[in-house]
């Protein structure tokens, strides 16, 4: 009797196939990571500017003996003091406008022309799909960017 050999190790570059519901975990967890990243601080917003730092503005500054005016905030500031998230948005909607047609009962009937297909990577229509993950993809140019930047990101 021969003894059995050593088991194959297992490549550390190979994929797995996912079923769709793995694929949906997976999609819900890339979306949740990204809203996380949405409106983070400013991380120089704190910084106090020394008065031996050059100044460089495009005004020209007029001296005189006038008053300080109000410093004004730009629109910007209250876009992020005020910012609200969609759901937030969704439901001042439906409090405001409770009779249909609102955002919550507008429908449209199914198409009759089949669904398109769009690469993921360039936004091309595509024929392909990631075994591992199922996003689609036009070439394999785009397949390759969509493994180095997108599919290795959400193993394990």
């Amino acid at each position: 009797m021969s003894k059995p050999g050593p088991k194959p190790r297992r490549d550390v570059n190979s994929r797995r196939v996912l079923d769709e519901a793995a694929r949906r975990r997976r999609a819900r967890r890339a979306l949740e990571a990204l809203e996380q990243d949405n409106f983070h601080d400013d991380p120089h917003g704190d910084l106090v500017m020394s008065k031996k730092a050059p100044k460089f503005s495009d005004k020209l500054e007029v001296r005189g003996g006038g008053r300080k005016k109000k410093q004004k905030h730009s629109a910007e500031y209250y876009k992020l003091k005020y910012r609200k998230t969609f759901n937030q948005l969704v439901e001042e909607a439906q409090l405001s406008h409770p009779d249909p047609p609102n955002y919550l009962s507008a429908q449209a009937e199914p198409s009759n022309l089949p669904e398109r297909h769009f690469c993921a990577v360039c936004g091309f229509p595509s024929n392909y799909t990631c075994i591992q993950c199922g996003t689609r993809y036009c070439c394999v140019r785009c397949l390759g960017t969509h493994q180095d930047t997108r599919c290795l990101k959400w193993t394990a």
